[in-house]
Formats: structure tokens, C-alpha cells, sequence
């Protein structure tokens, strides 16, 4: 399913228009920081500190080498691609930012806002997630579908996917880097509680993928065993049906056949006229 042409395929026209100076199909100009605003659907959330201060410092030093991206939108713009670039900019005091602008369709953000990160490897792995639930989701497409927009294996989208699943614990672990994408598909499946307890060895211990792995099976395996251990005490249990002897007894004077077994007890009916005689009976006893 196509969703229109990639961000990659568009910033590649717009290079090509700035090189050349050609102006008539992209615009190009200075515009006031003021008046850009985030794309909404941005799926990066996290932006290392460190490295925007020093592009901060890069740009004061030898100004803005490539563009942004924007949108027009009344007497503002929306901004496209290049938000590490913006916020330096910001964070460096600029009143104005070099800045390319594109007429797309603005309902086409969130497509590009995730492709273009995608392609630069600039999203943690729960922002690629929830960037892939929001195209699902708004497209009405399949993972197949969407593996074949954004270049990813469609087991891999899957696997992604499955992170969203996680609790919000562990989430806030892996967007902080404390633990990895392996550490964290190990979890899935886990309870809420169980999730914590090996999120919090794996930070504690700094176990490795393969030790966490470990670690998980033997949850998983200790489960089984209890799951295994309240099966066979059900089994095991004995009740006590001797309060029963007067109702088998009454209903056997009625032609009505019941049983008593093991942990079950059985009425057979052979017509409407039986349920009415069993019906009459516990009505006329409780």
C-alpha cells in the first residue's frame, strides 16, 4: 500500500532546488524560530542534551549548513525534518534559522517525521513503536504493509510492536537506556510484578542478554511447576458430597438419574417433564 512518496525521495528534490538556486517549486528563507512549531507527531521524544549543546556551539561558530524543513500553516510553520538542528538553533539564542519550505499535505507529517528518523537511525526503540502503532492505526494498514513502507522486516515490526506491551516500569527503563532492546523482548509475556523484579537484576546485576535469558527461564519454568502443582491438587482433592445422599435418593424416586463422581456431580433428563420434576424439587428445598 502506498502512502506516498518517501521523506528521502522529497529532501532529495529539495537538495537539488538549493543547489541549483531554483526557487519556484521550494522556497527557501530566514525565518523567525518564534513562528516554527514541533511537528506533533514527531516520534522522537528523547534528545541527548549534550550533543545539542554542542551543535549549539557548532552553529554559532559556522552557522547552519543544512536547512530545516518546514510547512507553512496560516502565519506560522510546522516543522518537518531537522529538530535537533531547531533546537540548537534555540538553544543558541538565534532569532531566525535558514529554512526550507515544502507545500505538502500537512496530514502527511507523521509519515514523514518517522521515516526520516527511521532512516537515520535517530529513535529509540519504544518511539519506533509507538511511531509504528500511530501509522497502523491511522493508515489502516497491515505490519506487512507497513514493513514494505519503511524498509524493516515485517518480523521485526512485529517484535517492536510487542514492546508496547511492557509495563510502564520497564518502558521507562528502556527509553532510558538502562536497559537494552534484548534485555527487553525478553520480558515480554512476564507479569507486571515479574517484569520489575528482572528489570531491576538485569540494571542491578548488569546482566548481559544471554544471563537475562537465564534469569527469564527460570521464571517462566517456576511458573509451570506452580501452574503443574495447583493442577495436581485439584486433582488430589477429596470433597465431601454425603450431604447429597437425600437428593440422589428423592430424585431417584422421581425416575431422575444422578451421580455423584469424584469432584462433579451429573443429572441425566430424558424429557421437558424431568426438568420440571429436578426444578420443582430444588424449589420446593431451598
Amino acid at each position: 500500500m502506498a502512502l506516498g512518496r518517501g521523506l528521502s525521495e522529497i529532501l532529495g528534490e529539495v537538495e537539488a532546488a538549493y543547489e541549483n538556486n531554483i526557487d519556484n517549486k521550494h522556497t527557501i528563507k530566514d525565518i523567525e524560530i518564534e513562528k516554527i512549531e514541533p511537528n506533533p507527531y514527531q516520534p522522537r521524544k528523547i534528545f541527548d542534551e549534550e550533543k545539542l549543546e554542542e551543535l549549539s556551539k557548532s552553529i554559532v561558530t559556522h552557522g547552519l549548513l543544512q536547512p530545516v524543513v518546514v510547512i507553512k500553516k496560516l502565519n506560522k510553520y510546522i516543522l518537518i525534518a531537522g529538530e535537533r538542528r531547531f533546537r540548537a538553533s534555540k538553544l543558541a539564542h538565534l532569532e531566525t534559522i535558514k529554512a526550507i519550505i515544502l507545500d505538502i499535505d500537512e496530514k502527511k507529517l507523521r509519515e514523514y517525521a518517522l521515516i526520516e528518523n527511521i532512516q537515520r537511525d535517530d529513535l529509540n526503540i519504544l518511539e519506533v513503536a509507538y511511531s509504528y502503532a500511530g501509522l497502523i492505526n491511522e493508515y489502516n494498514i497491515t505490519h506487512e504493509e507497513l514493513s514494505n513502507m519503511v524498509f524493516k522486516s515485517r518480523s521485526s515490526i512485529t517484535n517492536t510492536l510487542r514492546l508496547l506491551t511492557l509495563s510502564v516500569y520497564v518502558q521507562q527503563l528502556i527509553s532510558g537506556n538502562k536497559i537494552s532492546q534484548g534485555h527487553a523482548k525478553l520480558l515480554v509475556g512476564l507479569s507486571e510484578d515479574e517484569q520489575r523484579q528482572v528489570a531491576d537484576s538485569i540494571v542491578g546485576q548488569r546482566l548481559s542478554v544471554r544471563e537475562a535469558e537465564v534469569l527469564v527461564k527460570s521464571v517462566k519454568e517456576k511458573n509451570e511447576s506452580s501452574v503443574t502443582q495447583n493442577k495436581i491438587e485439584k486433582v488430589n482433592t477429596k470433597f465431601n458430597f454425603s450431604g447429597f445422599k437425600n437428593v440422589v435418593s428423592n430424585l431417584k424416586k422421581e425416575n431422575i438419574d444422578m451421580k455423584i463422581g469424584k469432584n462433579n456431580i451429573k443429572i441425566t433428563v430424558n424429557s421437558q417433564e424431568d426438568i420440571e420434576k429436578i426444578l420443582k424439587y430444588f424449589e420446593k428445598n431451598i
